[in-house]
């Protein structure tokens, strides 16, 4: 870190949050920076009100920013005292004093001199010694001296006790002068803005393990790690007793958990039904989610005249033909207001979206300028939207961009108050979508519309609460279409055959035999990564690359786990060279033309959790520091990296079968170990055959497999949705 010392010359940009860009006038610096005394740079960070006049200490690292440039990045800073008599009356005559102009403030520093500011704050009555100032005027002055004093005053004990500026910004931004007194007496309020984790760091160097208010806060903590780590919307009481004894080393005894249940109870945030126990938001979601969806459910359902005739018709035109559960299907979907469509790999899903938008813009006349605004294909990845998009040829999204999610504020603007207009909605890939997310979806859309849900209800649940899709087929409220014909790719094909054969744990003889489309590859675990490289060094050799090719695994860590399957990979696919350029991130290198996969939704740039791209290119800037710009292409999509955002992705040779939900990949290699034995279980096998299009091979041991088809340990997620969906169902008379 570098630091330099100067003045604020100009501010180009201010946020809310306290984020600014502006222009910052060196006049002492260390470091490499001491080239730019007595010039003027462009800084970024977070700040509290800023006085042009005075002297800052700013503490950062001057970084090129691709779209703006050099740009000195403050972590940290330091505001001088104001010293002199000159700075004292520019100081006192600047904007962030309150009824103190220049005359005034000169007649201030007459009186009382260069330390006026040390006697004002001292006792605001030493201001009524200047000749002309009244006790209003004194007070009005004496405020503004304090508040602005106190603004860093704060500032400084709250990075004391360990807060980045960023955190203590945003602490003050939404605390004011009650900052230090809210993170001294109820520091867990604050969860909103700063990690759960921090706080807790913070409280524990103030208080005790067991004080009154850390217990209620890591019960309610308890809720939501479970919530994700099981996907439960609900908690027994034992879970919550055993969590915050093992995460968070409270030792009470029962009968006072009991009595903090009942305060959490009391306050709202819990709501306890029988022996289950739900945090409010969750309980909220499902009861919403059973509201939107009743409310949908109770519209009129549509009409369609002559339908065997429209779908001659669709079939003519597009050269397809739809069996009778196709058919039936296609008609479910338009005259309910409410309908799911399941199916396994090979039984047409896709196929039937588009008859389905086909067959509504014939039936309503639609061109497609209208289809924006009447109908949406939405999908939970980007990958599973494109592939709407293509097989469509209409406009596809995510729903996080459907409902334009706000990345700073963590909400959506398309909302029960701000809803979307359209009329036909068809969301694939349901099975993936959390309760959070679909009850954000319900919130943002009308309830005269028509709403098809489609997915494959035997692949792994969503990473967020929930089981949506099998709740809903098992509420039993909702026409629901089982796609079971499966369509081979030829007759000697067998992986749609193989993910059927899982779904029902009934593996038969063939699932060692190799056919036209998939192969058994014997290997002990010494000899998986081996047997990987040897396939596509192979593949290579036959024109095959890493676009065609996808190897799924189950884990990360481990001799065939994803982390060293990459480097192998890399190797194989995207060896060294010098026409390359590369950078090294600890233990990772990153070479132009890697595949990368993205971790985390990024909408502004509109990319997305799951999403593969490739290294374009990587800049290297040398001045005034050496620095890394990675462009990464995202099907068409160059988003730009800089070193620090490199903890947004990984390489994508070998991906978790969990990322590679919602996409299909022509090739797929499927290592499967007992070293594994965690995550090998049924929907995760079943999800990772089901990704495959054209071929599947998989490399294991035999017994690790049979094992893996028969755990059905992801199916035991605690719901209420179900419930809720009767009782909103039955109270209503439907």
């Amino acid at each position: 870190m570098d630091s330099i010392r100067g003045k604020f010359k100009q501010m180009i940009f201010e946020s809310d949050n306290g984020y600014k860009v502006g222009l910052f006038r060196v006049k002492e610096a260390t470091g490499d920076m001491e080239e730019m005394i007595n010039k003027t740079i462009t800084f970024t960070g977070y700040f509290a009100d800023v006085n042009y006049d005075d002297f800052y200490t700013l503490v950062g690292k001057y970084a090129f920013n691709e779209r703006y440039g050099n740009q000195f990045q403050v972590s940290s800073y330091e505001r001088e005292e104001p010293k002199g008599r000159d700075a004292v009356i520019s100081f006192l005559s600047s904007s962030l004093i309150k009824g103190c102009g220049e005359k005034t403030a000169e007649a201030i520093v007459e009186y009382l001199g260069d330390e006026a500011l040390s006697l004002i704050k001292n006792d605001y009555t030493n201001l009524l010694k200047v000749p002309g100032i009244s006790e209003v005027k004194a007070k009005r002055i004496y405020n503004s001296i304090v508040k602005y004093q106190s603004t860093d005053e704060i500032i400084v004990q709250l990075k004391k006790y360990g807060f980045t500026i960023n955190e203590a910004l945003s602490i003050l931004n939404k605390w004011g002068e009650s900052s230090l007194e809210i993170v001294n007496n109820d520091i867990y309020k604050l969860i909103d803005i700063i990690d759960f984790v921090k706080l807790d760091r913070v409280f524990l160097g103030m208080k005790e393990a067991d004080a009154h208010e850390r217990v209620l806060a890591c019960i309610i903590e308890s809720f939501k790690r479970l919530g994700f780590k099981n996907g439960d919307t609900y908690l027994t009481k034992n879970e919550l007793f055993s969590n915050i004894r093992n995460d968070f080393k409270i030792f009470i005894n029962e009968d006072e958990f009991d009595l903090y249940l009942e305060e959490l109870s009391n306050n709202k945030e819990i709501i306890i039904k029988g022996n289950k126990y739900f945090l409010t938001e969750y309980y909220d979601y499902e009861e919403d989610i059973a509201s939107n969806l009743e409310l949908i459910s109770k519209h009129s359902k549509e009409k369609i005249m002559h339908f065997d005739d429209l779908i001659a018709a669709i079939q003519l035109e597009y050269g397809v033909k739809y069996n009778v559960d196709q058919k039936k299907a296609i008609k479910k979907a338009l005259t309910n207001r409410i309908s799911i469509i399941t199916g396994g790999p090979g039984t047409g899903k896709t196929t039937i979206i588009n008859s389905i938008v086909k067959l509504y813009m014939r039936i309503h006349n639609l061109n497609y300028k209208d289809v924006i605004n009447e109908i949406a294909l939405l999908a939970p990845t980007g990958r599973a939207a494109k592939k709407i998009s293509d097989s469509t040829g209409l406009p596809a999204m995510t729903i996080h961009r459907y409902l334009k999610w706000n990345k700073e504020k963590n909400e959506f603007q398309i909302n029960e108050y701000n809803k979307n207009p359209h009329k036909l909605i068809i969301v694939d890939e349901t099975s993936m979508i959390d309760t959070c997310l679909f009850d954000s979806l319900l919130k943002g859309i009308k309830h005269n519309i028509t709403l098809v849900l489609v997915g494959d209800a035997n692949q792994l649940p969503s990473v967020g609460p929930g089981l949506i899709l099998n709740d809903l087929i098992e509420s039993d409220l909702f026409t629901h279409t089982v796609l079971e014909t499966i369509y081979r790719q030829s007759d000697n094909s067998y992986i749609p055959i193989l993910a059927k054969e899982i779904k029902e744990h009934n593996l038969s003889e063939d699932f060692t035999r190799q056919t036209d489309d998939y192969n058994f590859l014997f290997a002990s675990g010494l000899a998986i990564k081996e047997t990987i490289r040897k396939i596509c060094l192979m593949s290579k050799e036959k024109g095959l690359t890493e676009d065609d090719i996808q190897i799924l695994a189950p884990m990360y860590k481990g001799e065939n786990g994803i982390d060293n399957l990459n480097i192998l990979l890399q190797g194989i696919f995207n060896p060294k060279d010098e026409s390359k350029k590369e950078i090294k991130v600890g233990d990772i290198i990153y070479r132009e033309h890697d595949k990368v996969l993205q971790l985390v939704n990024d909408p502004d740039n509109n990319i997305f959790n799951g999403d593969i791209g490739y290294i374009s290119n990587i800049s290297i800037v040398m001045a005034p520091k050496k620095k890394e710009i990675l462009t990464i292409n995202f099907d068409g999509n160059e988003v730009l990296y800089n070193r620090e955002d490199l903890i947004n992705i990984k390489h994508a040779y070998a991906i978790t079968i969990h990322k590679s939900q919602g996409s299909e990949f022509a090739h797929v290699i499927m290592p499967i170990s007992k070293a594994y034995f965690k995550m090998l279980y049924n929907k995760l096998i079943y999800t990772g055959v089901s990704r495959a299009k054209k071929s599947l091979i998989i490399i294991g041991e035999k017994e690790s497999f049979i094992m893996a088809t028969n755990n059905d340990y992801s199916t035991n997620r605690k719901t209420n949705l179900k419930e809720q969906l009767m009782h909103k169902f039955i109270e209503d008379g439907q």
